[in-house]
């Protein structure tokens, strides 16, 4: 039998490992959040003082 077509994709074998999920869940809101908040930071004009 051959071998390689016994072995699970590298996608399945990465999503069937619940730590890889559980990093990605907290990871990809955490980075574009902090993305977005980047962006509006730099779209903020200067506040006028009085």
């Amino acid at each position: 039998m051959n071998q390689e077509a016994e072995k699970p994709h590298i996608w399945q074998r990465l999503l069937d490992n619940p730590w890889v999920l559980l990093a990605l869940g907290v990871l990809v809101p955490f980075l574009s959040y902090t993305v977005w908040g980047w962006i509006e930071l730099s779209l903020l004009k200067p506040a006028a003082l009085p």
